[in-house]
């Protein structure tokens, strides 16, 4: 297992970590197998979807910004409880297939690290499982 730190910039985004990921992949030596990522926060999340385009994150942001607004009057003092329900709703973790020594994505799927109660300093813990094909 490969823990990654992620430094996330604003209160809220999607953080890109395709690289960080195959990398972590490519530097287990696994050819075929599984690749699980778990977020161990509880204000952020882990998610796949477009990459090609940088406003489908953005896009992502403002619409769970609209489901859940910051300011509802949340009962939980520290004023980041949509932060909490964000990173539930997308989760904690995502897992990926493995074939020929990287991630087996979508031609415009990208790795994301979601930040809801940022900027921070943040990790990503990535664990490959699988065979070495030779």
């Amino acid at each position: 297992m490969k823990k990654v730190r992620v430094s996330t910039r604003r209160r809220e985004e999607l953080v890109d970590v395709t690289k960080l990921v195959d990398d972590a992949v490519r530097n287990s030596s696994v050819d075929s197998g599984l690749c699980v990522l778990y977020c161990p926060h509880t204000t952020a999340a882990v998610t796949i979807n477009e990459g090609a385009d940088p406003s489908v994150a953005q896009d992502i942001v403002m619409g769970l910004g609209r489901l859940i607004p910051r300011d509802w009057g949340f009962a939980h003092m520290e004023g980041n409880s949509d932060a909490h329900i964000k990173a539930s709703l997308i989760g904690p973790s995502e897992t990926v297939i493995i074939e020929g020594g990287r991630l087996v994505l979508g031609t415009w799927q990208r790795v994301f690290f979601c930040e809801f109660d940022g900027p921070r300093e943040r990790s990503l813990y990535v664990s490959v499982q699988g065979r070495k094909d030779s």
